[in-house]
């Protein structure tokens, strides 16, 4: 298991490779023939785009699949978020490639997801960089994640034969760190806790842009189900203090002018609160996940429901928030097991 040192009693893991490849097995992959999730049928390509958002500074978008941010710097290049897959990641190489020809050097994972993470090997780059707390969840749940976010969106991992394992950082800190790609300085900044307890922003001074990860979506639903809701707000609220002129999301199109960032931070803001203040109040009252579903869905659709993998997140994100209701801090560790359980509940 990589640098962790530690070693799992998982039975669905002990062992798992394949005899004629030598790879990794991916985890869940058995229990794909029975799709429960909205995503799990959700298997057309999306149109990508390559925007520059900044002087060198580039948002790799697929209407509202997981986006890449790159930050090509005098000597080198950094990408923030790696994708699933070593095969989708070279989608972002070959266009990092029509753009430069410096080497990519360094990749940065604003949190710890399978679909942000998995393709970091591709890069081939000299580090790879998490804050302590991700790559603490990496230890703590990085293997179930995988497996659940496979059963719940296989498109996403197109090539997952290729992961070799567990991707894990070369270099952590705490609160902050800064990267020098030549004279053009790259601060990583973890700002507080918000779609996951580990996130971090990466903001390029010389041109006033954010690549926010998660913690920020535009028409693009936020995922939930790893969430700190009560602390959300003001990680927005510090993102919103830097004032800057441009911002990659985390899904959705890169947000370009003042006007257009405002716009993604209040939905962004508007969605979380809709979405909690829904739960919540059926959670403090005693009532059921299934009741809470249902306030969520009255609150949110009319408002959210056209956003890019809506229904996709909806359940985790109902279940998360009646957790954090009844006082659950830390968010319990999904698995596809857990995730077969909470379907099945709110389906009654």
């Amino acid at each position: 298991m990589g640098q962790s040192g530690r070693r799992r009693s998982h039975r669905r893991w002990e062992g798992a490779r394949d005899g004629a490849t030598g790879r990794t097995a991916i985890p869940g992959e058995s229990e794909l023939s029975t799709p429960t999730f909205a995503s799990s049928g959700d298997l057309a390509e999306k149109r990508v785009t390559f925007s520059e958002i900044g002087r060198g500074l580039y948002a790799f978008t697929a209407e509202g699949d997981p986006n890449t941010g790159v930050v090509v710097g005098d000597d080198s290049v950094l990408v923030v978020d790696a994708q699933a897959t070593p095969r989708l990641a070279r989608q972002v190489i070959e266009r990092v490639r029509s753009v430069t020809d410096k080497p990519i050097r360094h990749v940065v994972l604003t949190h710890y997801h399978a679909v942000r993470v998995l393709g970091a090997s591709a890069y081939g780059a000299d580090t790879v960089t998490m804050s302590d707390m991700a790559r603490a969840m990496v230890v703590e749940r990085g293997r179930e994640d995988w497996e659940s976010e496979f059963g719940r969106f296989p498109r996403l991992f197109q090539g997952h034969e290729e992961i070799p394992g567990l991707t894990w950082p070369t270099q952590t800190f705490r609160s902050r760190m800064t990267l020098y790609l030549g004279a053009r300085r790259v601060d990583l900044i973890h700002l507080g806790r918000a779609h996951t307890a580990g996130d971090i922003v990466v903001h390029v001074p010389d041109e006033n842009v954010m690549f926010t990860g998660d913690i920020v979506e535009y028409r693009s639903a936020c995922y939930c189900g790893d969430a700190h809701f009560g602390d959300w707000p003001g990680t927005l609220a510090a993102i919103r203090s830097f004032g800057v002129d441009a911002i990659a999301p985390g899904r959705g199109d890169a947000l370009k002018g003042r006007e257009m960032v405002e716009a993604a931070l209040s939905s962004t803001e508007a969605f979380l609160s809709a979405t909690y203040g829904s739960v919540a109040r059926v959670a403090l009252r005693g009532g059921t996940l299934k009741e809470a579903f249902a306030a969520c869905r009255e609150a949110c659709d009319p408002h959210f429901s056209d956003y890019a993998i809506y229904e996709h997140c909806l359940p985790f994100n109902v279940a998360r928030a009646y957790d954090e209701a009844r006082g659950v801090d830390t968010p319990r560790i999904w698995t596809a097991e857990r995730d077969r359980e909470m379907w099945a509940a709110l389906q009654g």
